[in-house]
């Protein structure tokens, strides 16, 4: 095939690639519409030791694991949830909740899912408290040239997880016309055998038409 049959073949049957497309962006915008929003609180702790010696931020790099593991336990989650008196189990608020640690920067994040974003702030907060509140007890046994600090960096911030409506419907577009266009030449491959116009029958059998017969 040439390219001039290719824009043709477009020409055609474009508008079922655009039906295609939008309908399936429409159902896609559709069903994130009818999906409960999922928001996701982010909260940054600060570890800081008090020395800027090696040894004092080497100890702190290989602490910061250690508080990963104690904030994600269990024991945590059932005190969180015994403070905010939540309706839930430790497991499934450990489900929503995320932590991980940057060595290189100090930062311990933690994530937390929630479809009320004002709670999913208040649990961030609540089980960021937990720790600092722990580093101090530690810290008051020690002198203070060996204590390490922990505060947040800011306050919680919040935003919308789920559902990203634009990127979906942008997803189900792009979708839709790439299934529109495979459609269109499906179509056209079916119905390849089946020549209509004088072009069709000079390529299929290579040689020029003179006359052609009027539809009754």
């Amino acid at each position: 095939m040439e390219l001039s049959d290719y824009f043709r073949i477009l020409r055609q049957r474009g508008w079922l690639m655009i039906l295609l497309a939008v309908l399936t962006a429409g159902a896609t915008f559709g069903y994130s519409k009818m999906q409960t929003p999922v928001y996701e609180s982010t909260l940054r702790l600060l570890v800081s030791p008090s020395r800027t010696d090696f040894g004092q931020a080497q100890a702190a790099k290989v602490l910061m694991r250690g508080y990963t593991q104690w904030m994600y336990s269990g024991l945590r989650a059932q005190t969180v949830i015994n403070v905010l008196q939540l309706d839930m189990t430790p497991g499934q608020l450990m489900g929503n909740t995320a932590v991980a640690a940057d060595d290189s920067s100090f930062i311990i994040t933690m994530e937390v899912a929630n479809t009320d974003p004002d709670l999913a702030n208040d649990i961030a907060r609540t089980w960021g408290d937990l720790l600092i509140q722990w580093q101090e007890a530690n810290n008051a046994q020690l002198r203070k040239e060996d204590r390490i600090g922990i505060e947040p960096v800011d306050n919680p911030q919040v935003g919308l997880k789920s559902p990203r409506t634009n990127i979906n419907t942008a997803a189900g577009f792009i979708f839709g016309a790439l299934l529109g266009l495979i459609l269109i030449f499906l179509l056209e491959w079916i119905e390849s055998g089946i020549m209509r116009r004088t072009e069709d029958v000079e390529r299929y059998l290579e040689v020029p038409v003179v006359g052609t017969i009027p539809n009754q």
